[in-house]
């Protein structure tokens, strides 16, 4: 076999002066000289050479090959290439600063410069003497659909989002053999952000439902006199397809009504607050970390529980107007600076760049009982007759044995899978499990129901997702030591609403596990 394999070789080299070679060909050979496999350079990412040979594409360690071709790389002078693309909101500010303190504490220089394309690239140099260039990374500002659509046409390491991918986008995925877009390893959250809606300077109303945005947003609401202000038009102002969180607010705010005719639309949110913060009759869908001037109002229903957006009820996501940063890569192997700068994600000092930019970050926070008065006063005013005092008393007495942290877990409607925002608190929680962060601590996975269905039914759903969260901690955490920290589930049903059960916000706020901490 190897002899044929040898004269096969022999024998298309003698084409050369014929057909001229391909300069992605190359040959592998292992140290032995045993075997051998020519193919196409797909890529090498300083460690490993992926190419596409007759058995299909193959990843093999540099270490124990040699190679030859027109296509063999420069083993010594390996810059790794990394491109970012997708909405300007995450690439414009966030990513160049996340990289830059990446670059500083692993003892590289890093400079800008602007591509002809307008792309944003920084190299990033050993800070040495040497001076070697160890990578470059570029940054495309383009929005959330075009940064996806590069990362499947694998013009992009990463997408960077303001909404998850769809149904489409991860079977195309999938079909390309580039792995599972939703999977834990493939996804994740780097920042938090929320829509809130802002209203123009003096205006009386500071306490809307989903339910009146809709009708706002959507043209059917266009007088304020219709929700106890004064007798003077609406002027609805939203970004402009495509740009900001437009998908988000069309899909959680709109629910696929489509915008009224008359709604004033904007190209950024930056220009959507100003014009909002100039007419007194104005409101506009804006994101948290970007109001100025802009006068919010929060979320209430029609039980009268107040949903105010701040840094503790976003990280916990009990606002319902979340508004999680994604981003997406590819099942291929990155270069190893590449894996490095995807671990400092993780890490407490990306945390504090997420908040230098005006972001919500996902560092978890401790809530005491002392701050949660309420929450205990909604479940007591929410309490029905299924559910006892002596329910209600139960967990009263174990919160105040135990904080709340902001890790909360939640389901996607109709699931039971973890939406994205979970998936990355599962991680973001095992890692504080596994180094050690909460040794000798207590943890209680407690789970929680709407109010539909019987409170029974409700109760053992909740214990059994309650459940379902811990063992997928516990699977993530893979070298924690079990005695180092006390795990255990418990439930409470429908005792402890965060939001009015009328609508489907409220219900899929309530539906949720919490993690207390003692």
């Amino acid at each position: 076999m190897q002899f044929l394999r040898a004269a096969i070789i022999a024998a298309l080299s003698l084409l050369v002066s014929v057909v001229s070679a391909r300069a992605d060909d190359i040959t592998l050979t292992s140290r032995d000289g045993s075997i051998e496999l020519t193919g196409d350079l797909l890529g090498y990412d300083g460690e490993y050479y992926r190419i596409a040979t007759e058995y299909g594409v193959l990843t093999l360690d540099a270490t124990g090959v040699t190679c030859d071709g027109p296509g063999c790389p420069n083993l010594g002078a390996f810059v790794a290439r990394l491109t970012f693309s997708g909405a300007p909101e995450i690439s414009r500010v966030l990513i160049p600063a996340l990289i830059e303190d990446f670059a500083r504490r692993g003892g590289f220089e890093a400079k800008r410069r602007t591509a002809g394309t307008g792309a944003l690239v920084l190299t990033l140099s050993e800070a040495a003497q040497t001076r070697a260039k160890a990578a470059e990374f570029t940054i495309l500002q383009k929005n959330s659909a075009q940064g996806i659509a590069d990362l499947l046409n694998e013009m992009a390491d990463f997408a960077l989002s303001l909404r998850e991918v769809t149904a489409a986008e991860v079977r195309r995925a999938q079909e390309a053999g580039l792995g599972d877009l939703t999977a834990a390893r493939q996804a994740r959250v780097l920042a938090l952000d929320a829509l809130v809606p802002v209203v123009g300077p003096g205006n009386p109303i500071r306490r809307l439902t989903i339910g009146q945005l809709s009708d706002i947003f959507s043209g059917r609401i266009a007088n304020w006199s219709e929700l106890g202000g004064e007798n003077a038009p609406v002027t609805a102002y939203l970004p402009v397809a495509g740009a900001g969180f437009s998908d988000l607010i069309a899909d959680r705010v709109l629910a696929g009504r489509g915008a009224g005719a008359a709604v004033v639309f904007q190209p950024t949110n930056h220009a959507l607050v100003e014009a909002v913060s100039d007419d007194p009759f104005g409101i506009g869908m804006a994101v948290l970390s970007d109001i100025g001037e802009g006068q919010v109002a929060t979320l209430t229903g029609g039980c009268g529980f107040e949903v105010v957006p701040g840094l503790k009820s976003v990280k916990a996501e009990d606002y319902p107007l979340t508004a999680p940063l994604y981003m997406y890569k590819t099942a291929r192997r990155l270069p190893k600076i590449g894996r490095e700068f995807l671990r400092y994600l993780r890490s407490p000092a990306a945390q504090a760049v997420v908040r230098q930019v005006g972001l919500v970050d996902q560092v978890p926070q401790e809530t005491p009982v002392e701050q949660q008065g309420r929450r205990l006063a909604n479940a007591i005013l929410a309490a029905g007759d299924e559910i006892s005092l002596t329910r209600l008393q139960e967990m009263a007495a174990l919160m105040g044995d135990y904080a709340r942290l902001t890790l909360t877990f939640r389901f996607r409607n109709g699931s039971s899978d973890l939406d994205a925002q979970s998936q990355s608190n599962v991680a973001l929680l095992a890692a504080l499990l596994e180094n050690g962060s909460l040794d000798g601590r207590a943890l209680r996975f407690v789970g929680f129901s709407d109010g539909q269905g019987g409170a029974e039914a409700n109760q053992a759903l909740a214990l059994e997702r309650a459940r379902r969260v811990m063992q997928a901690v516990r699977d993530m955490a893979q070298t924690l030591d079990s005695d180092r920290v006390e795990m255990r589930a418990t439930a409470f049903g429908e005792a402890l609403p965060m939001a009015c059960d009328d609508t489907e916000w409220g219900r899929q706020v309530n539906r949720r596990v919490e993690v207390w901490l003692r």
